[in-house]
């Protein structure tokens, strides 16, 4: 599992002053409700902060506006994990293990890159299951998918990568030291938990998903990474599979925590947190 090592390394002992500005950098981005959870957040911890969506359409564009604006800390999502690291002051070790960079701490002016994506999948699974000796089949190669196989192996799992594109999950396989199989090879891979990792099925595309319902009953657990709608077609076509299903929330909040724990040093309010994901997307329908 985590050690107190991995999450007391990215804390930073941070004094917060005046109006920090936080935020969250993307394309697309205004789905998102990582601002409805840090800002829920801050309130409560009595911290003065904002926590903006901003649009952009290059890693170097998120660069710029966190200097130009003075942003404290930010997290980044797709398309742009893996691509910011090359224009960083600084990206932790793990951060560079995993190849993917999701949260940005700004500390006397240098930008340095950490991955908290890999945390709050594991705290999200240690509530489920045992990952030790179990096995797991991951749909994805992107930031996300590399987050979620170094956690994996970390903790003992034994994980294979599904990807469409199969020379981008070979590439991957490659690089964190595990199997990789086309995506259309699922019906033969055998694993104890399936996790998509992907934006299949992510709203408003409420009603696509990643495989068939057919290629479902082989997975004792079946995961979404997408927390927005809270239950997928993938999902739901599990539950009807008689599989056991956990979503995205968990793991949104859970990375959102070590983000918050990384750029002010303190203890954020996870149950706080989730419940006002849950929440908003309880009022949200699609």
């Amino acid at each position: 599992m985590i050690s107190d090592e991995d999450s007391a390394a990215m804390k930073s002992p941070a004094t917060i002053t005046g109006t920090a500005v936080f935020g969250i950098f993307g394309k697309p981005v205004s789905h998102s409700l990582s601002p409805h959870m840090h800002r829920t957040a801050y309130r409560h911890m009595g911290i003065q902060a904002s926590y903006e969506a901003w649009h952009v359409d290059h890693p170097r564009d998120i660069i710029q506006r966190t200097r130009a604006e003075d942003v404290r800390g930010a997290s980044i999502t797709m398309p742009f994990k893996e691509a910011v690291l090359g224009f960083l002051d600084e990206v932790d070790q793990t951060a560079l293990a995993i190849g993917s960079v999701n949260t940005i701490h700004t500390d006397g002016g240098r930008l340095k890159g950490y991955n908290t994506d890999w945390i709050g999948l594991i705290r999200d699974l240690g509530g489920y299951l045992d990952i030790r000796g179990k096995s797991f089949a991951v749909i994805g190669a992107g930031g996300t998918a590399r987050a979620a196989v170094f956690g994996i192996l970390k903790c003992g799992g034994i994980p294979v990568i599904l990807n469409k594109t199969p020379s981008k999950g070979a590439a991957l396989a490659h690089a964190l030291g595990c199997r990789a199989e086309p995506l259309e090879a699922i019906t033969g891979v055998g694993s104890d938990v399936l996790i998509n990792t992907t934006p299949v099925g992510m709203a408003p595309d409420v009603d696509k998903t990643p495989i068939k319902m057919t290629d479902l009953g082989r997975f004792k657990y079946v995961i979404d990474v997408i927390y927005n709608p809270i239950e997928t077609k993938l999902l739901r076509d599990a539950k009807a599979a008689g599989c056991t299903t956990i979503n995205g929330v968990g793991m949104f909040v859970h990375q959102g925590a070590e983000q918050i724990r990384i750029w002010t040093g303190m203890d954020p309010p996870i149950g706080l947190m989730r419940q006002a994901v849950e929440a908003e997307l309880a009022i949200r329908s699609w």
